[in-house]
């Protein structure tokens, strides 16, 4: 994964897909591939789809997805506010800050 991860850096997209891409990696490890794609990200479009939030907290928007639709977006701050479905999704996985 990490290979994989390196490989689509290294080509320099100017939009950059992500679908699980820390799924798999020990925390430590997901904290250093995070940092990274916070520098990469910068000028291009990026996408992550993930169901471990803390991978997406730091997005300009999050969209909750469900049953084929947008069920709610905004950035963590305003959707945590909402206390709708993410607020719920943040609860179930400690992450409420």
């Amino acid at each position: 994964q990490r290979l994989a991860i390196a490989r689509a850096l290294v080509r320099d997209p100017q939009v950059l897909l992500l679908d699980e891409a820390t799924s798999s990696l020990d925390s430590d490890t997901e904290k250093l591939i995070q940092a990274t794609f916070e520098r990469v990200a910068k000028g291009r479009t990026t996408v992550a789809v993930a169901h471990r939030l803390s991978t997406i907290q730091k997005a300009d928007v999050i969209y909750v997805l469900g049953e084929g639709k947008v069920l709610e977006m905004g950035s963590h701050a305003e959707l945590l506010k909402k206390r709708g479905v993410y607020w719920h999704m943040c609860q179930s996985q400690a992450l409420d800050r």
